[in-house]
C-alpha cells in the first residue's frame, strides 16, 4: 500500500480531480441545458458572467492547483518509479492533465474567449451560440469524464 508522503499527495489527488470533475458534471448536465434554453442574447450574457469568475482564485485554485499536483507528482512517479499504485498514478495523471488541464487550454477556453467577443444581443452571437453551447458542451463532457477516471486511477493506487 502507498504510505508516507505519496499517499497524503494521492489522497489530495483524489479530492481534487473528483472536485473538478463535479464542477464538470454540473455544468454538462444541468448549466448548459439551462442556458440552452434561453434566448441567445441571454444565454450569451449569462455564459459571459459565469465565465468571469470562473478564473478567480478558488476556482482556480482546485483547478490549477490540483494540475500542478498532477504534473509534478506524475513526473516523479515516472521518474522513482515506486513499487505500488505507479501505474495507477501516471493513467491519473495523464487523464487529468490531458483530458482536463489540457482540453481546457485547446477546446473550451477558445470557445469562451470567442463568445467574450461578441455583442450578446448581435447577429453573430445569436449564429455562434448554439454552435458554442454544442461544442463547448460536448468537450465539456470528455473533461468531467478524463478528471473523473483520474479520481478513479488514483484511488486505485491506494488500494
Amino acid at each position: 500500500m502507498i504510505d508516507g508522503p505519496y499517499f497524503a499527495l494521492t489522497v489530495l489527488r483524489v479530492l481534487g480531480t473528483g472536485l473538478t470533475a463535479g464542477v464538470f458534471c454540473a455544468f454538462s448536465t444541468f448549466v448548459m441545458r439551462g442556458l440552452a434554453t434561453l434566448p441567445p442574447a441571454q444565454g450569451v450574457a449569462a455564459m459571459r458572467a459565469v465565465n468571469v469568475p470562473a478564473v478567480r482564485p478558488a476556482f482556480m485554485l482546485l483547478f490549477l492547483g490540483t494540475a500542478v499536483l498532477c504534473a509534478v507528482v506524475t513526473v516523479v512517479t515516472f521518474v522513482l518509479w515506486p513499487d505500488e499504485g505507479a501505474v495507477e498514478m501516471l493513467v491519473g495523471g495523464v487523464l487529468y492533465l490531458a483530458g482536463s488541464s489540457g482540453l481546457t487550454v485547446v477546446a473550451n477556453i477558445p470557445r469562451n474567449e470567442a463568445l467574450a467577443r461578441l455583442e450578446p444581443d448581435g447577429p453573430e452571437a445569436v449564429a455562434y451560440w448554439p454552435v458554442y453551447v454544442r461544442e463547448w458542451t460536448a468537450w465539456n463532457h470528455v473533461r468531467a469524464l478524463a478528471s473523473a477516471g483520474a479520481a478513479v486511477a488514483y484511488l486505485l493506487a491506494l488500494v
